[in-house]
């Protein structure tokens, strides 16, 4: 299927390397995955580079008084990548190693999710170089007020809305949308991702896990292999994505054998006690130290060997190369991280016949309930919890069926199908507003 808006502009297809600078690794997979789903699309030349050049990009510098009254500085960037579907929308991140490039592949990653997901934004991604652990909490939300005055002139309710990522949550966005207001008036909807009591969403702590988990359960059952219910599972992350979505597996009878976070792995044949697991883990205690009857700890790259009916990385990206690829022991990857995947190693794994459940479908739960809560911050009304879930399983499964369809009809992996449905949608609305 391709929009009609897009019938007039076919052509020469796509031939030439995404190369106009220097790529982090994570940007060049993103690129080379959108010129396989061109490839499959046929469509002009010219589309290629005007897909992965952001519209904008931001960089500053945020200067802090620390506890110790010292001036400290740190490096702030905001990727504004496509705004022809809607705002922009994507996560703010803070953590020691983030640079321009990896945020500009994730603004871009955004870009195809809410696409895929058929929700009326566009993508956009930001962060700070910062380890968050070096800093009080005071620090916190000095730097995280002081993102706000140097960002304030680029998002708001209608242009651009952060939302939570990597190492910040409800209460960096609690002082995000407080700082925005001293400016800008009561404008709950600049953010997503805040506290319940201060706008936030019911369902929104959970959206992106359940979000995994409905979308697994849809690939199970489209693929004639049953539901959740005695099917073995790998967990490669166990923070909130990947801690909910190994809880509504273990409560649907689906059996948790491996876990695996910054301190080490667990695994268990007959199945974890998920629950102790997240409550021993949430008492601040270390996730090797929990005890239970037939689980061992075992060193953290071994989460990748360990047999099962399907892995789901839901840590950091670029994680599975050609040579973890190789020793993965899996029928189905469905990933919960952004761009857990390096194309090389999604080679290895399609020719293996391991089926990979790709991450700007998989994750796509965080955004979509993102979008309610925005809505009901503009509309300014509530939906219950039963609501939000609903409307949730009923967007991924939406998603689904047009991912799988294109992925039967076309004969392509489920990647590729998920970008050339993203691709078509981002084109057809630059086409119609005219942006190309």
């Amino acid at each position: 299927m391709l929009a009609t808006a897009l019938r007039k502009v076919r052509g020469t297809p796509a031939v030439a390397a995404i190369a106009t600078r220097a790529l982090s690794s994570h940007a060049r997979d993103t690129n080379t995955y959108i010129q396989q789903a061109l490839a499959e699309l046929k469509l002009p030349e010219r589309f290629e580079k005007m897909l992965v050049t952001p519209r904008r990009e931001l960089c500053v510098q945020l200067t802090i008084l620390n506890d110790r009254d010292e001036v400290q500085t740190f490096e702030a960037y905001r990727v504004q990548h496509d705004n022809a579907r809607g705002p922009y929308k994507g996560g703010i991140r803070y953590h020691a190693e983030c640079d321009l490039d990896d945020v500009r592949s994730l603004a871009s990653l955004m870009t195809w999710k809410t696409a895929v997901m058929d929700i009326p934004f566009g993508g956009a991604k930001g962060g700070v170089t910062v380890d968050p652990s070096t800093l009080s909490e005071m620090e916190k939300e000095r730097l995280t007020r002081k993102l706000v005055h140097s960002f304030r002139g680029v998002v708001g309710p209608h242009t651009d809305i952060p939302a939570p990522d990597m190492n910040t949550g409800a209460k960096e966005m609690a002082w995000f949308f407080d700082e925005y207001s001293k400016y800008m008036g009561f404008s709950p909807g600049v953010v997503t991702g805040k506290p319940i009591d201060l706008h936030g969403s019911l369902g929104r702590e959970a959206a992106t896990g359940r979000g995994v988990f409905f979308a697994l359960r849809n690939l199970l059952e489209a693929d004639g292999a049953g539901g959740v219910e005695g099917k073995s599972f790998v967990v490669q992350g166990f923070g909130n994505v990947g801690s909910w979505a190994a809880r509504l597996i273990a409560e649907n009878g689906g059996k948790v054998v491996g876990v695996s976070d910054v301190d080490g792995a667990l695994h268990n044949p007959g199945g974890l006690d998920v629950e102790a697991l997240a409550e021993h883990i949430q008492s601040g205690s270390s996730s090797v130290d929990f005890k239970e009857n037939g689980t061992v700890v075992v060193p953290g790259q071994e989460i990748f060997g360990m047999e099962c009916d399907m892995f789901i990385p839901a840590a950091l990206g670029a994680v599975i190369d050609a040579e973890i690829a190789g020793k993965m022991q899996c029928k189905y990857i469905v990933e919960a991280a952004n761009g857990p995947t390096r194309p090389e190693g999604d080679e290895i794994l399609n020719n293996r016949g391991i089926k990979i459940l790709p991450d700007i479908y998989a994750n796509g739960g965080g955004v979509t309930v993102s979008y309610m809560e925005w809505v009901q911050n503009m509309q300014e009304f509530k939906w219950s919890e039963a609501e939000v879930n609903q409307k949730l399983e009923d967007k991924m499964t939406s998603a689904f069926e047009q991912i799988w369809d294109i992925h039967q009809k076309k004969g392509v992996t489920m990647r590729t199908a998920a970008f050339m449905l993203a691709i078509e949608k981002v084109l057809a609305s630059r086409q119609l507003r005219g942006f190309c």
